[in-house]
This record gives structure tokens, sequence and C-alpha cells, in this order.
């Protein structure tokens, strides 16, 4: 049975999908990842704090775009778990 679940920001801040400009972004749509795996980040006052996949599956898609303003609780990725 296929599910869905959304990652929640814990924190207000600037969502960020790659840790800078020139490096890969940490997860696509359509990527596999693993529970603890790295999403993406969120900056408040020069403070990173990583946002991690809960759960093993598959990011079906990103709910914010890279350096959007968000706030603690939004939904920030859809995860199909397996």
């Amino acid at each position: 049975m296929t599910t869905q679940t959304t990652v929640l920001s814990p924190i207000p801040g600037i969502f960020y999908r790659k840790s800078s400009p020139d490096q890969p972004e940490f997860a696509t749509p359509g990527q596999e990842v693993k529970a603890g795996d790295t999403i993406g980040l969120i900056e408040v006052m020069k403070s990173f704090c990583e946002i991690k996949a809960e759960e093993d599956g598959v990011i079906e898609r990103f709910l914010v775009e890279n350096e959007d303003v968000i706030d603690a609780g939004q939904e920030i990725a859809v995860l199909i778990v397996k």
C-alpha cells in the first residue's frame, strides 16, 4: 500500500533546496530518499536547520520554491511512502 505524507517546517525562515548556489539540490521530485536524508535547509538569522525525510519514500513534489520565506508548520514537500 502506498501513502502520502508531508514534510513540515519546524521553524520559520528561508527555505533552500541546496547548500550553496554552485551545489546540486539535496533532493529532486522523483528521487528516492531514506529516513534521515536531508532534503533542504531553513535559514534563520544566519543559522541553518537541516530538513530531513522522516520516512523512506520518493519525493513527489516540493510545495515551496527555493528561497521562499516559510512559516513554522508549513508543508515543504510531499513524500510517497511505500
